[in-house]
């Protein structure tokens, strides 16, 4: 089920981007499927010279280093800079050594042999196609690898780290609120309508819009009273509260046959294509089986980039040629993914403007194609929108929902831009979830959005 899926509750690890965790087995060889083509996952695949190099002797251990590792294992909280940096200690390359203290990690917090093999084997992989050797370059990826695969993004540790990137990828979106609200906050006397109406303005000013400004104005109305907040300097307690709470949780789809099925969509220049990337390399890290299906069939440059990205995270692949109709790619694609094996597909999409009603028509056709070919399929309809659109993410989303039902929206851009109050629009008018927000360009820097996370860390607390 998955790497270490045996001790993944050991600390109440969260769901780490939803994931359904299914038996993953080893990568087919290549097969043709009508016309399609379906590639096996490459996991990075080291160059051949790799494979014939002789088997070095096992490292020996000191007992001291064990005890340290046991001791710092111990107790109700994982602490992975702690782990890391006993794993690291002294080491300045990736060595017999390393893969040795890996071995009795897994092994001490109960892991299959077997898996703890693969994460390692996958990891040697990974090093020997970048050609990193020296501890400081591989450092960022080993922890974001033990972080998946053990489960940990929501302990406390490393939700304190997430947070410090949201925080900082808010900064330009609190700067624009800061001014007005902080007066707001700051002010004396009563909760009263000259304070309504600039509170009413600054949310406009920051990408809420009108629609949700009046809707979040209503609620705080409420929720202000249900709190006993008549004072404008107790507002802020009242907007967070409300914050916290907005954001509803995506929900766990139901897979009754793998593979589980994801259907991205978007307009043109959101970041689709590397958000697919993104999503496949979390599944991969998370022991899943992922196959990306290229239905953007439009552009041959779609199909070359899918494949370069499906090399690099160790995904496989099913693409036709330029001109092919999507729907026969996503009914093929899951005919090669049950064949394979795989657990996860990942649909791309052509990129479209949400305005144009026979392009929108054709999403429709391969929804309805992939029910047919699979009941429950899609299992998910994720939205990707680009934070920097501010409002224009509004009416995307409504048209998108409209056309073919959204489940879950990922958000990406989100660093940098001073939009980001755009997030609290969509939620309020529309009551999807945001599952992933983008906050940078790094593999790891797609990650699952926390309501909670994020109300303070627009209000500076």
């Amino acid at each position: 089920m998955g790497f270490f899926s045996k001790v993944k509750k050991l600390w109440g690890g969260g769901e780490a981007g939803h994931a359904q965790e299914t038996p993953v087995e080893a990568a087919p060889a290549a097969t043709n499927e009508a016309e399609g083509t379906a590639v096996a996952e490459t996991a990075c695949a080291a160059p051949p010279q790799a494979a014939q190099a002789p088997i070095p002797a096992p490292a020996v251990l000191s007992e001291e280093w064990k005890a340290k590792l046991t001791a710092a294992l111990k107790g109700s909280k994982a602490r992975i800079a702690e782990w890391l940096g006993l794993l690291l200690d002294g080491l300045t390359t990736a060595d017999e050594a390393l893969y040795a203290r890996l071995r009795f990690l897994f092994a001490t917090l109960g892991a299959p042999d077997d898996e703890a093999e693969r994460f390692i084997d996958e990891f040697k992989k990974w090093l020997a196609a970048l050609s990193l050797t020296n501890v400081d370059d591989f450092r960022s990826e080993l922890r974001y690898r033990l972080i998946l695969a053990l489960d940990l993004e929501q302990e406390e540790e490393e939700r304190g780290n997430l947070f410090k990137k949201l925080t900082a990828g808010l900064s330009k979106t609190r700067e624009r609120m800061s001014a007005s609200l902080g007066a707001l906050f700051g002010r004396e006397g009563e909760l009263d309508d000259a304070f309504w109406n600039e509170l009413e303005e600054a949310f406009i000013m920051a990408d809420m819009g009108t629609e949700a400004t009046g809707k979040l104005l209503v609620n705080l109305r409420k929720r202000a009273r249900a709190m006993g907040v008549t004072e404008a300097g107790r507002f802020r307690e009242v907007l967070g509260a409300e914050l916290e709470e907005l954001f509803p949780l995506p929900r766990k789809p139901k897979v009754a046959t793998p593979p589980e099925v994801v259907m991205m969509i978007g307009v043109n220049g959101v970041g689709k294509t590397t958000t697919i990337a993104k999503l496949a390399y979390r599944a991969r890290l998370q022991g899943r089986k992922v196959l990306i299906a290229a239905g953007d069939t439009f552009r041959a440059a779609a199909i070359d980039q899918l494949r370069v990205w499906a090399d690099r995270v160790g995904a496989g692949l099913f693409a036709k040629d330029e001109g092919a109709d999507p729907a026969a790619v996503a009914y093929e694609a899951v005919d090669a993914a049950q064949k394979g094996g795989y657990d996860l597909v990942l649909l791309d999409t052509a990129g479209r403007l949400h305005t144009k009603t026979n392009l929108m028509e054709e999403l429709r056709k391969i929804k309805r194609v992939l029910e047919k070919r699979l009941p429950g399929a899609p299992h998910r309809c994720l939205l990707v929108i680009d934070a920097t659109t501010g409002q224009n993410a509004l009416s995307q989303t409504k048209l998108f929902n409209e056309a073919i039902g959204v489940d879950e929206i990922v958000l990406t851009k989100l660093d940098g831009t001073a939009k980001g109050g755009v997030m609290v629009a969509v939620t309020i008018t529309h009551k999807l979830p945001i599952s992933f927000v983008g906050l940078g360009e790094k593999m790891e820097d797609l990650r699952p959005f926390v309501g909670e996370d994020f109300a303070k860390a627009l209000l500076g607390e």
